[in-house]
C-alpha cells in the first residue's frame, strides 16, 4: 500500500537500487554493532539524499564529463555512488588509523616535535599505500611550508613517484584500443617490461620503422607512455573526498590558506596530466614559444609523434642523455643557468610554466643541450600576474626590501584584510633578513632557521596569522625549489635570487610596458626613484648591465662549445642596448635615458662653467674675472641656473663611472 502512490513508489525503487549492495549486510544477524550503526547512518543519508534529489536533472555519467577537473560535476556524480564513496572513505580511514593514533599519542605526550622526523617518514609510506592521488598530493605538499612543519616537508620531499607497474598485457590492450591496430603492426619492437613506472602511467622504450620519401626505411627508438587503467575515476574519487573534508581541516587546524582553492588547484593539475593530447600540445607550445627567444637551440622538449598519440597514449622520440643533477660534465653549471632562464621565460614571458621539473625530467643530452621531459603538468599565468612577479623580482634582486610587503599583498601572500599591517617596520625588517640571507647563497641551509621562526612567531603573536600561500604559487614554488636543489648540488653557494638577475635585467631593459618601466626605475634609482632630483645609482646600473650580459651569454649558449669571443658577446649586448634606445616606439628605457641625458648635460655645463670661473682668477671684490665680464652687474651670480651644486657633482661623478664601465668592458674584451 505504501508504494501504491506512483511518486513514492518511484522514490522507493531508486532507494533500493542505491542501497541494494548494503541491505543484505545490514540485515545480517552477526554484524558488529559499530558497523551496523555506520551502515544505518549511511542508509538514512542515502534515503534522504534520494528523496531530495528526486525530480532533479540526472547525475553525469562520469565525474568529469568534459575531461576537465570539475568539482561540481564530481559531487553530483558521486552523490549517486555513495557505496563507492563510503568504501573508499573507510579504506582511507583504516589505512590512516595507525598513523593518526600515533600522532594523537604524540600530542597527548607532548612529543609532536621530537617525533616529527619519524612521523614524517611514516606519512610518506602511508601516502604511497593510499595510491596515486595521495602520492601526487604528498609531492605538492612537500613545498607548502605554510601548512607543514620543516620535518614533514623534508619527509615528503623523499616521497618517490614510484609504484609497482601494471601488467604489460594491460598496457598492450590500452595501446591497441587507443591506436586501433595490433601492437606488432605499430612497433618493430615492444618490450615486455616498462623502463619506468609512476603513479599515473608507465613508459616503454620501443622501436618504430619510418619510411622516407625515396622509399627507404629506418628504425628509431621512441618513448611510449601508457596511462594506468581507470586512473581518472580513482583520482576523481579521492579529490572529491579530500575537497569535502577540506573545510573541516581548515577550521580544526586554523590553517591560514585557501584549502579548498588549493585542492582545486591540485585537481586541475592532476586531471590535466591525464590528457596526453594536451601534454603533447604543451610540449609543442613550448618549442614554438622558445624558438622566438635566445634560448632556441640550447633547450628543447622531445618531438611528439602525433600519429601514435591519444588521450591515453603518448609517443615521443627517445632522448639519449643523463639526469642533470647526476651529470659530472663541466657544463652542468651553464645548463643550470639555462634551466633557470628557461623557467623564468616560461613563467614571466610565455605564460605557460612546466610544473614538474623533478631531477628525472631535466636531462643533459649527449651533445650538451638541456631536454625537459613530461609536460603533463603546467600552470598558466595571466599577464597582470606576470608583471607583478617581475616587479617583485626586481625588488628582490636590487635588495629594495621596502617594496616587498606591497608586492606580497598584490601577489596574494598577505590577505586584503591585513593590508593595513604591511607598512609595519617589523614586517619589512623580518623579510629583509630572510631575503638577504637567501641572496647570499647556500639555499635554505644557509639561513638561521631558528631566528626566522622566532621572528615569524613574534609577528604572528603581535599581528595575527599574517601570511598565506595563494593556490597558484604552489606549482611555481615546486618548480623553483627543484631548480635550486640542482643548483646547490653543483655549487654550495648557489643563490636562486641572484640567479634570477640575468633574466630580470633582460626584461627590465627590453620590456615596453609602463609597469615594467616602473620596476626599471626602482632597480636603477633605488629608494629615490620618485624624487625630482633622482640620479641613477652606478652600482645598480653596473649590476643591471652585467646581468643583461650574463643572460645574453648563457641563454644563447655562448659557453656551450660556441666559438664566440668575449668581444663579440659584448658587441652583441651593446648592439641590443643601442637598438632599444633607437627604437621608434618610446620605451621606459628611452624615457629614463633622455631624462638622465638632460641632467648630465645640464650638470656638466654648470660644472664646466664653475671651473672656468675659478680658473679665470678672482678680483679684489671677490668676484671672478670671467663672471664680472659676462655678468658685470651680478644678476646671475647666485642663480641656480649657473651655479654648480651637490646634485651636479653627483651627476658628473656618476657619468664618469659609467664611462669607465664602458671603457673597462671594452678593455676586457
Amino acid at each position: 500500500k505504501f508504494t501504491a502512490n506512483p511518486l513514492i513508489g518511484s522514490m522507493w525503487e531508486m532507494a533500493k537500487e542505491s542501497l541494494g549492495p548494503l541491505l543484505p549486510k545490514l540485515l545480517h544477524p552477526d554484524l558488529p554493532p559499530s558497523i551496523a550503526i555506520l551502515i544505518a547512518s549511511y542508509v538514512t543519508y542515502s534515503v534522504l539524499n534520494t528523496i531530495l534529489s528526486f525530480g532533479q536533472e540526472p547525475p553525469p555519467t562520469s565525474p568529469y564529463p568534459m575531461n576537465r577537473y570539475d568539482a561540481v560535476s564530481a559531487r553530483r556524480y558521486f552523490d549517486g555512488k555513495l557505496t563507492v564513496v563510503l568504501a573508499r572513505a573507510i579504506q582511507v580511514a583504516f589505512l590512516s588509523g595507525t598513523f593518526l593514533v600515533a600522532l594523537a599519542s604524540d600530542y597527548l605526550a607532548g612529543k609532536l616535535q621530537s617525533n616529527s622526523n619519524q612521523r614524517a617518514e611514516e606519512l610518506a609510506v602511508l601516502l604511497t599505500k593510499l595510491g596515486p592521488s595521495f602520492i601526487k598530493i604528498g609531492q605538492s605538499l612537500s613545498i607548502r611550508t605554510d601548512l607543514l612543519s620543516p620535518a614533514y616537508v623534508r619527509g615528503l620531499k623523499s616521497l618517490q613517484d614510484q609504484v609497482p607497474p601494471f601488467s604489460t598485457a594491460e598496457a598492450r590492450e590500452i595501446i591497441e584500443n587507443e591506436l586501433g591496430a595490433p601492437i606488432d603492426d605499430l612497433f618493430v619492437k615492444f618490450p615486455n617490461e616498462p623502463i619506468a613506472a609512476a603513479s599515473l602511467g608507465q613508459v616503454y622504450r620501443a622501436t618504430i620503422r619510418t619510411t622516407a620519401e625515396d622509399g627507404s626505411s629506418t628504425e628509431r627508438e621512441v618513448a611510449v607512455k601508457v596511462q594506468r587503467p581507470n586512473i581518472m575515476n580513482q583520482i576523481a574519487l579521492d579529490m572529491h573526498l579530500i575537497r569535502e573534508a577540506a573545510p573541516f581541516f581548515k577550521r580544526t587546524f586554523n590553517l591560514n590558506s585557501d584549502l579548498v582553492g588549493t585542492v582545486d588547484a591540485w585537481g586541475v593539475g592532476f586531471v590535466d596530466e591525464l590528457d596526453y593530447i594536451e601534454e603533447a600540445v604543451n610540449a609543442k607550445t613550448f618549442m614554438e614559444s622558445i624558438s622566438q627567444t635566445p634560448l632556441s637551440g640550447v633547450v628543447f622538449s622531445p618531438p611528439v609523434l602525433d600519429e601514435l598519440t591519444t588521450r591515453k597514449v603518448l609517443t615521443t622520440e627517445w632522448v639519449v642523455g643523463e639526469r642533470l643533477d647526476r651529470s659530472g660534465k663541466d657544463d652542468v653549471s651553464i645548463l643550470c643557468s639555462i634551466a633557470m632562464n628557461t623557467y623564468l621565460t616560461m613563467m614571466l614571458e610565455t605564460g605557460v610554466l612546466h610544473c614538474d621539473p623533478h631531477p628525472g625530467n631535466l636531462l643533459r643530452t649527449t651533445d650538451g643541450k638541456l631536454c625537459i621531459l613530461d609536460w603533463g603538468m603546467v600552470t598558466k599565468l595571466e599577464s597582470d600576474l606576470q608583471l607583478t612577479l617581475i616587479e617583485h623580482m626586481a625588488h628582490l634582486t636590487s635588495a629594495d626590501y621596502e617594496e616587498i610587503p606591497k608586492d606580497l599583498l598584490l601577489l596574494g601572500f598577505i590577505p586584503e584584510s591585513k593590508a593595513d599591517l604591511i607598512k609595519d617596520s617589523g614586517v619589512v625588517e623580518t623579510l629583509a633578513d630572510i631575503y638577504g640571507a637567501w641572496t647570499s647563497g647556500g639555499g635554505a641551509a644557509a639561513i638561521n632557521v631558528n631566528k626566522v621562526v622566532s621572528q615569524l612567531q613574534d609577528l604572528t603573536a603581535e599581528k595575527g596569522n599574517l601570511f598565506q600561500i595563494p593556490p597558484y604559487f604552489a606549482y611555481i614554488a615546486k618548480s623553483f625549489s627543484v631548480l635550486e636543489g640542482i643548483g646547490l648540488s653543483n655549487d654550495p653557494k648557489y643563490s636562486i635570487i641572484n640567479e634570477c638577475l640575468p633574466y630580470v635585467s633582460k626584461r627590465l631593459l627590453t620590456d615596453k610596458s609602463e609597469r615594467t618601466g616602473g620596476a626599471l626605475s626602482t632597480f636603477i634609482f633605488g629608494p629615490n626613484k620618485n624624487s625630482q632630483d633622482r640620479i641613477i645609482d652606478y652600482d645598480r646600473v653596473e649590476q643591471l648591465v652585467s646581468g643583461f650580459g650574463d643572460y645574453t651569454t648563457s641563454a644563447s649558449g655562448e659557453l656551450l662549445g660556441k666559438n664566440s669571443t668575449r668581444a663579440e658577446i659584448i658587441e652583441g649586448v651593446t648592439e641590443q642596448c643601442l637598438d632599444l634606445l633607437a627604437s621608434e616606439e618610446e620605451t621606459p628605457l628611452q624615457s629614463i635615458f633622455i631624462e638622465q641625458l638632460a641632467k648630465i648635460i645640464t650638470s656638466s655645463t654648470r660644472s664646466a662653467w664653475s671651473r672656468l670661473l675659478r680658473r679665470s682668477g678672482v678680483l679684489p671684490s671677490g668676484r671672478t674675472v670671467l663672471g664680472t665680464i659676462v655678468d658685470p652687474f651680478g644678476v646671475f651670480r647666485t642663480s641656480p641656473i649657473v651655479r654648480s651644486n651637490e646634485l651636479d657633482e653627483r651627476t658628473v661623478e656618476t657619468t664618469r663611472n659609467l664611462i669607465q664601465l664602458v671603457v673597462s668592458s671594452n678593455g676586457n674584451a
